[in-house]
């Protein structure tokens, strides 16, 4: 049972996949693309990676302000989640993403990653955050 983690973005979307226990999230890549309009390609990529890890469901970082209030990105994602739950007929869970950028930036200025470096890896990263807090509610709802 794998579950694919999702962090998107006006330009970018990290990717992150469980193991196959759906204990472990493990960052993939970033799918990047010229144009927020233009998801084509990203879509696509996508479906490929659902295909080679045979993904059975994907969780959405969904943005909420940090005021718990919904704002452009939050219609936006709710926009992608309906896409992608059309085109890839799985179930798509949208899972609060707040702090999970500055999660991804504290743990890469930790590792000593310099920071004109950090943009090449923060959306990936803020997906596995978003993954791995998926997966471990789940292990925990399971006790």
């Amino acid at each position: 049972m794998r579950i694919l983690g999702l962090d998107y973005g006006s330009k970018t979307v990290g990717v992150a996949i469980s193991d196959p226990l759906g204990i472990t999230a493990q960052g993939l890549e970033i799918v990047r693309r010229e144009r927020e309009a233009k998801l084509r390609k990203t879509l696509s990529r996508i479906d490929e990676i659902i295909a080679d890890y045979e993904v059975e469901s994907i969780v959405l970082g969904y943005p909420k302000n940090m005021n718990n209030t919904e704002g452009t990105r939050c219609e936006k994602t709710q926009e992608f989640k309906e896409m992608l739950e059309r085109r890839t007929n799985l179930p798509v869970i949208l899972w609060d993403e707040r702090m999970t950028t500055v999660m991804a930036d504290a743990a890469m200025m930790e590792e000593g990653i310099r920071r004109e470096n950090r943009k090449e890896y923060v959306d990936k990263l803020a997906a596995v955050f978003i993954l791995q807090n998926y997966l471990d509610y789940m292990a925990r709802d399971k006790e």
